[in-house]
């Protein structure tokens, strides 16, 4: 029986899950006295008293937005001082865009770290002390709680983003809000070539056309779930790449992001190739070892053709950048079995 191949990665996000597992207009008006996550009392600025914003928008016209969560926005039509808190902060670079602050938490250990060493670390949860610091003229957030909206857009202008959807809708969404809609569609057009060549390279050293795919991870202590529309299922679900399972396709039509399961229910989700995403916490990694050690497991086709991969969640995302490098890494990985 083959064995079990490793993939050499370091550290993973955290975060992303977390985020995953939460239920996921500026004013010229001085706007109430509001609470930082830390206890803090703050006052947001307006936009006429503030010199770096009112600076920035000189030259800067608004137009009207509505975000995916339906909130009806004035947003400048070129932003030059923008917060992304979420966990596609890549897509920025793809339109060559860089904000002035994120959650840094969800950036450690990802393939575009070291891009990102003069951004601010605005915290997670978000501190609207060091958001209202930075003097933003735009605030987009993946976190749907309406709560944190409201704190939000007291300080610049804030959107609701869905980072889950599927880069090729989510992407050119992203380029209308920042004025770069063009540049977003030439990106998708080029990585999709790309993409496809992938696949067919795969496919002439052997990769079979109806092959199926799975993604489990550990998350948190022993909590095991299967992945279905995000992060690096994103890429094998191509329509050239790996086909998911009947249940994991169940999954996708009801638009699920992913599903709790327990071990038992392995053999009905697991595909003719595994990937394991690392978890982060030591409890989820003693309950990954757990189940790669269980009867279950060895029982399980792609075990015993030695088709499982081992992957670090941190990159494993479905932002630009992390799958861009894994169109060179899955190659890598999967003709070296």
């Amino acid at each position: 029986m083959k064995t079990t191949k490793k993939f050499p990665l370091t550290i993973s996000i955290l975060t992303l899950m977390s985020l995953m597992l939460m239920a996921c207009n500026g004013s010229s008006e001085p706007a109430p006295v509001q609470q930082d996550t830390a206890g803090t009392t703050i006052q947001p600025t307006t936009r006429s008293n503030d010199p770096l914003r009112s600076e920035a928008d000189k030259g800067d016209a608004n137009r009207s937005y509505t975000d995916y969560k339906g909130h009806h926005v004035e947003i400048p039509v070129s932003p030059k001082r923008i917060i992304f808190s979420g966990e596609t902060y890549s897509d920025l670079f793809a339109l060559s865009v860089q904000a002035i602050g994120t959650d840094m938490d969800r950036v450690k250990g990802s393939v575009y770290e070291d891009k990102t060493q003069n951004v601010e670390d605005i915290g997670f949860p978000i501190s609207y002390e060091k958001v209202l610091a930075l003097n933003p003229d735009l605030i987009i957030v993946a976190n749907p709680d309406e709560t944190a909206y409201e704190q939000l857009s007291k300080i610049a202008p804030t959107l609701m983003f869905d980072t889950f959807a599927p880069l090729e809708q989510r992407l050119p969404e992203l380029g209308d809000i920042l004025g770069k809609k063009p540049e977003a569609e030439q990106w998708v057009t080029d990585y999709q070539a790309k993409a496809d060549a992938m696949w067919q390279q795969l496919k002439s050293v052997g990769m079979q056309p109806d092959e199926t795919a799975s993604v489990f991870t550990y998350y948190p202590g022993d909590r095991l779930f299967v992945m279905a529309s995000t992060g690096l299922s994103q890429v094998l679900y191509h329509p050239s790449g790996f086909k998911p399972t009947p249940n994991i396709q169940q999954l996708l039509d009801e638009e699920t992001g992913f599903k709790e399961i327990s071990m038992e229910k392995l053999p009905e989700f697991a595909g003719d190739r595994i990937f394991i995403l690392n978890p982060v916490q030591p409890e989820a990694q003693k309950s990954t070892q757990d189940m790669m050690n269980s009867p279950i497991w060895a029982n399980l086709p792609a075990v015993k053709a030695g088709y499982v991969y081992t992957i670090d969640i941190a990159k494993s995302g479905s932002d630009a950048a992390t799958r861009e490098w894994l169109l060179q890494e899955l190659p890598k990985m999967i003709t070296n079995n």
